[in-house]
């Protein structure tokens, strides 16, 4: 069965009238810095609170022609808002908690289940932000009422990546709910990008340690518990071509750079886009997806206004991940090939489907 909101025949009119406005862009990829006393700007998740008080039955099976109908919504607000980036970090810190050796009822493992959109996973530290894509794409939901939360947040990353000028992603929806906030996962799961003032990444919290004092050690702790090698480590951090970290939000970045001024940006179709100035990106192009991050990252003459975490330079440092990072720099066409595969392995992590394995849009 799946578990969820009913269709709007089941709410009154204040589950459905629920909108949070935001237009924040926010950093392409989960591996983020442990905040310090950082929560959500938003810690009141209110059109979550509120379906979760409204829903009252099952949700029937999703159709294609609704899948379709949230896609192009999705798709008309990215343009609008190039909130690209942000929707790519909400889908990614949803289905990045997930855990392979934890054993019991789905969805005990975590994973891409929609729980993000609950209190108190949504305040998490490592969440700080994401309120605002919860917001973004509540209207959608709206809309399309059988379209589960865990397929919306999915949906948009891997628009978001495409639109961007990245490659198409094989996703696959249908992706079951979780009901309530008895099922988030705890806090711990996500990756750093820089150590606490200990000198250590990570934490004993989560459902297993991710503490070491390297940065590879810590990104393998988190993969590897995910069931993520060292090819799709390297490729899903290739994701910080696309877009910037805020200081209020992932614990690092200037206040605004040349590149984030509120300066010219154009986008993969030519358009230039209109954002909000602020914080620190990756790349010099930041709302464009390609392996330009692969060049700035290995190169001591990049401006230093581009970020670089110890994270991200610790791909062409650490002897698993070189030769990837290599790779990648040198062909955009095997880091599109690897990046497709471990997107869509990240969007399905401790995914439940209905029907079993899922719906494709052709």
């Amino acid at each position: 069965a799946h578990f969820g909101l009913g269709s709007l025949s089941t709410m009154n009119t204040s589950c459905v009238l629920s909108l949070l406005a935001s237009t924040a862009v926010a950093s392409a990829f989960l591996t983020i810095p442990k905040p310090t006393g950082i929560t959500s700007t938003m810690s009141q998740v209110t059109p979550a609170k509120r379906h979760l008080e409204c829903a009252t039955s099952l949700n029937a099976a999703v159709s294609v022609d609704d899948l379709k109908g949230a896609q192009d919504m999705i798709d008309g607000i990215i343009d609008e808002k190039n909130c690209g980036p942000l929707l790519v970090r909400l889908a990614w810190h949803d289905s990045g908690t997930y855990d392979k050796d934890v054993e019991g009822e789905w969805p005990a493992a975590g994973g891409a289940t929609g729980s993000i959109r609950f209190d108190p996973e949504i305040t998490h530290g490592a969440n700080a932000g994401l309120s605002g894509g919860v917001a973004l794409l509540e209207p959608v939901k709206e809309k399309f009422p059988s379209v589960s939360y865990a397929d919306i947040y999915q949906m948009a990353s891997a628009r978001s990546i495409v639109l961007a000028g990245g490659p198409e992603i094989d996703m696959v929806y249908g992706r079951v709910d979780a009901s309530d906030p008895d099922q988030c996962s705890p806090e711990g799961n996500l990756p750093d990008g820089e150590p606490a003032e200990d000198g250590k990444f990570g934490g004993p919290g989560g459902t297993a340690s991710t503490e070491d004092t390297t940065p590879f050690g810590h990104l393998r702790k988190v993969f590897y518990r995910m069931g993520i090698d060292d090819e799709g480590i390297v490729a899903l951090s290739g994701a910080h071509t696309f877009g910037r970290a805020y200081k209020d939000r992932s614990g690092i970045g200037a206040k605004k750079t040349k590149f984030t001024d509120g300066s010219k940006q154009v986008r993969a179709d030519g358009k230039e886009a209109k954002y909000k100035e602020g914080g620190s990106s990756w790349t010099k192009q930041w709302l464009v997806f390609d392996n330009s991050y692969f060049h700035t990252m290995p190169d001591e003459d990049a401006d230093p206004e581009l970020l670089k975490m110890s994270t991200d330079k610790t791909l062409f440092a650490d002897d698993g991940f070189k030769p990837f990072a290599e790779k990648f720099r040198d062909s955009q066409e095997e880091f599109f090939k690897s990046y497709a595969v471990a997107h869509k392995k990240l969007s399905e992590l401790g995914s439940k489907f209905d029907p079993e394995g899922g719906i494709k849009l052709e």
